[in-house]
């Protein structure tokens, strides 16, 4: 295969920077990109030469196009990834794959039926830092790793907020996804979970706390909010902490690019930065997906199954806050 023919479903801020991410690689080329507004379908073609199509269902059905590559809101996953994988199409869809664990599953078995791909947008692992912890923690070069605090703190769920998108769900699904599959990918599966939330004025969790513990006195704990006060910025970061060394990980989304620092604190030594290549986490994990239609790449490290891993922690940590608020 020469060339890998795409075709995005959506037009928001994250087909635009697929769109973007696409245009950059070589052996690929979009072919069209979906979206129910014919003028933001426009405006995303002009970033990676392709068609504006109004029509889903005709893009998935075009025998020229290799893959799909679902920027859609979660609830709608399902349909068009299943769709998608019937006509024989490779998928990359973004985080979260589903709402539901039974979609989710549904959709990666009618992956394997097909025997195409279904890859899923599992962020962190295309970013350097991230990367890096988990290469530290698979060497051992700082002993065990003992805990990770992570965060991710938005304001979407304030109707005056800047990144208010009605569609979103609660933190758990949007946010925590991320971090529950970064956490997974470090330290495996928990031997327990428990979860408290304080609740948005539509009585939905708003900022929720989730506490992961592992043997030996391991354990993580991951932050999410989308109640930061609106003139907030978006920031997300993480901290892990090794027998011998931790590393501290910002970034703040005040500005483009993020600024962003990444330090480990050792013995006596002050925090000193930790050099890591600068690389557009986008571009990386959509050239991994292109490479694995290639057979040039391992499908593991971001397969459909990462991504149900990461939702299962999501829906216990769910019912981890039904489960308290009821009580």
């Amino acid at each position: 295969m020469a060339e890998v023919r795409i075709a995005i479903l959506g037009a928001g801020s994250m087909g635009t920077v697929h769109a973007a991410a696409y245009a950059n690689m070589a052996e690929v080329s979009v072919a069209g990109v979906f979206s129910r507004d014919p003028a933001r379908a426009a405006a995303v073609t002009g970033i990676c030469k392709a068609r504006p199509f109004t029509d889903a269902a005709a893009l998935i059905q075009r025998d020229d196009i290799d893959a799909i590559d679902v920027c859609l809101p979660s609830a709608v996953h399902h349909d068009v990834v299943i769709s998608a994988l019937e006509h024989g199409k490779h998928v990359f869809c973004e985080s979260p794959l589903a709402l539901d664990l039974d979609q989710a599953q549904r959709m990666r078995d009618a992956a394997r039926r097909a025997g195409r791909l279904l890859q899923v947008g599992l962020l962190m692992r295309s970013v350097s830092a991230y990367g890096h912890v988990e290469a530290v923690a698979r060497s051992g070069e700082h002993g065990r790793l003992l805990s990770i605090t992570t965060w991710r703190l938005g304001s979407y769920l304030h109707a005056d907020a800047p990144d208010r998108k009605a569609h979103y769900g609660d933190p758990s699904t949007e946010l925590m996804t991320f971090d529950f599959d970064f956490v997974h990918w470090l330290m495996g599966e928990p031997q327990s979970l428990s979860a408290s939330a304080a609740h948005a004025p539509d009585g939905r969790p708003g900022e929720i706390s989730a506490v992961l513990s592992y043997p030996g006195g391991r354990h993580a704990t991951v932050i999410a909010s989308g109640l930061m006060p609106p003139t907030s910025p978006f920031t997300v970061g993480f901290r892990a902490l090794f027998e011998r060394a931790a590393f501290a990980h910002l970034t703040t989304f005040s500005e483009i690019p993020p600024k962003s620092s990444f330090t480990i604190t050792a013995g006596t030594t002050p925090a000193r930065p930790v050099p890591v290549a600068a690389r557009n986490p986008y571009e990386v994990e959509l050239q991994h997906f292109i490479d694995c239609i290639k057979g040039r790449a391992d499908p593991a490290l971001l397969d459909a199954d990462r991504a149900i891993e990461a939702l299962h922690l999501s829906l216990v940590t769910q019912r981890a806050i039904d489960s308290f608020t009821s009580a």
